[in-house]
């Protein structure tokens, strides 16, 4: 069973916006597999099925269920959920998900992919309100938590940590913040775009957590590792070691 047969079963369980977000979530970050009609370089042509005269692409999330449906010879492209989600939106389809056994079997219609795709498109803007006073973040809902874990989790190397906390700000006004720290250059935008995302997907408005980013040698990085919940975001992964000729466990061949 697959993390979008398991998401779809605590929707159709649950019941709850909560999970049904949760659902659309594991689909955007899911890989794909779409069924084409044709390829012709960098064009796609996916097989559309229309259903009560509505068209849908039909895409799966293992290989072998698209084999299982469309037979070993199909054209394919393999693609993100929210890659996607995009390119069925602007062509006005829907997506069949995973068609004939699978738990995750259903079709989402055009006004779903096109909320989906408009929802990872938004871009929030960095908070320019200058940070007077910090403190530590209080209750916070656990599924805001793990969303936020989740799409951390995605984003190796783009910052060294970042930090959850409480801020007043110079204005007066008070709401949680998030800082990263030390951010790779050009992240900010995809940074803060998972934020964005998971505030959405666990069911909460845009606006209830401010996004800003330091450098560690600020003064306020200082008071948000004192107050503020550390999350951690993983170290991109070190590239294979060149072994010198001689130097593995066989030793070389002479020619």
């Amino acid at each position: 069973m697959t993390p979008l047969d398991q998401a779809h079963i605590r929707a159709e369980t649950d019941g709850t916006d909560t999970a049904r977000l949760a659902f659309f979530n594991a689909l955007a970050e899911a890989e794909l597999h779409l069924l084409l009609d044709a390829e012709d370089g960098e064009t796609v042509a996916p097989t559309i099925a229309p259903v009560d005269g509505v068209d849908y692409a039909l895409a799966f999330d293992l290989p072998d269920r698209l084999t299982a449906f469309a037979g070993v010879a199909a054209a394919t492209a393999t693609l993100s959920g929210r890659r996607l989600a995009a390119l069925l939106a602007a062509e006005g389809l829907g997506l069949a998900l995973n068609l004939d056994e699978a738990p995750s079997a259903q079709l989402l219609p055009p006004d779903a992919i096109a909320w989906l795709a408009e929802t990872l498109a938004r871009a929030p803007a960095e908070t320019e309100a200058r940070i007077a006073e910090i403190a530590p973040p209080g209750a916070l809902p656990e599924n805001l938590i793990t969303a936020l874990d989740g799409k951390l989790s995605l984003a190796a190397g783009l910052a060294a940590q970042a930090y959850l906390a409480r801020a007043t700000y110079a204005d007066g006004t008070r709401g949680h913040v998030l800082a990263f720290i030390d951010p790779l250059p050009g992240a900010e935008a995809d940074l803060a775009r998972a934020v964005s995302e998971a505030l959405v997907f666990s069911g909460l408005e845009a606006g209830q957590i401010d996004v800003t980013f330091l450098r560690a040698a600020q003064t306020h990085a200082a008071s948000l590792a004192r107050h503020g919940l550390r999350i951690d975001l993983p170290k991109p992964p070190e590239p294979p070691r060149q072994m010198a000729p001689g130097t593995g466990d066989a030793p070389p061949r002479l020619r």
